[in-house]
């Protein structure tokens, strides 16, 4: 059982009581606010034209944003301040970096359809982000739906958004036509944001134990691959993961019509059911 906090009276200062903070808790919050802070330096980049470092940082300030809520859980060191600070840093990071940094590379070229196609990516990040709080505390779900995201989680969105710039880095020509197919593009992958595809989130997935050597070498030689091609790795893996949203949504109607036909009656026959 956790201890509860101390506190102690500010002598002189006539005001409430400040209850003290262990210091675990305090490791999370840090590794959120530098997230933060690698956004927005992605952000300064963009502006600055070094569009690769900016990509760089955007990508680190979506590891770091992963990392501190599992951090916390690992130290037993969630907050309401914490789950408060995590939501704005996702909606930095997450929206607003990758839709600025995209926009200074290749959007403005497209004109005002390329600011609104920005506006839209940032503003529909901030709508999953509150959607994914909301659900996250409903109870009534079935248990097997935990299983699939509602929408395109944002981080995956985020690194979606940028596909462009990958393909700019690796050789294409930043020029109005492609600005005119990212401004689409972009507004595609805000409203898959919004959108209420299921996407399967791999939470209850396991491992056979003769098969973990076998993943840990593969999840090696991936992020040695991002190190040394990361260019054509991030191509690969966003294209990768908008193939498999169409079986992500196959695989969600086919459980779904079994746990609705286990749902039924012993006495109904499930092919006779309007």
């Amino acid at each position: 059982m956790n201890k509860p906090f101390k506190k102690f009276e500010v002598h002189g200062s006539g005001g409430p009581p400040i209850r003290e903070i262990p210091l675990r808790l305090v490791f999370p919050n840090l590794i959120t606010v530098l997230a933060i802070c690698a956004g927005l330096s992605g952000i300064r980049f963009g502006f600055e034209g070094r569009f690769e470092t900016a990509v760089v940082m955007v990508l680190l300030a979506a590891f770091l944003d992963g990392v501190d809520g599992r951090l916390a859980r690992l130290l037993k060191a969630t907050s309401k301040f914490g789950a408060q600070m995590d939501s704005l840093a996702d909606i930095v990071n997450f929206g607003v970096a990758p839709a600025l940094v995209l926009y200074a590379f290749l959007l403005e070229r497209a004109g005002s359809p390329g600011w609104i196609a920005a506006l839209l990516f940032a503003i529909a990040c901030g709508m999953r982000l509150a959607r994914f709080n909301v659900l996250y505390e409903d109870d009534d779900q079935p248990v097997w739906q935990a299983e699939y995201f509602v929408g395109v989680p944002a981080p995956a969105g985020a690194v979606l958004v940028m596909l462009p710039l990958y393909l700019s880095f690796l050789g294409l020509e930043p020029s109005k036509p492609v600005a005119l197919v990212a401004t689409a593009f972009t507004t595609l992958v805000a409203f898959l944001l919004v959108s209420r595809w299921p996407v399967y989130s791999g939470k209850s997935l396991k491992i056979p134990g003769d098969k973990m050597l076998l993943v840990i070498l593969a999840i090696v030689l991936y992020l040695l691959l991002v190190a040394s091609y990361p260019w054509h790795t991030l191509t690969a893996s966003a294209i990768a993961y908008l193939i498999f949203l169409p079986f992500s949504m196959r695989a969600y109607s086919r459980r779904a019509k079994r746990e609705g036909e286990k749902a039924l009656p012993p006495d109904v026959d499930a092919r006779t059911t309007d």
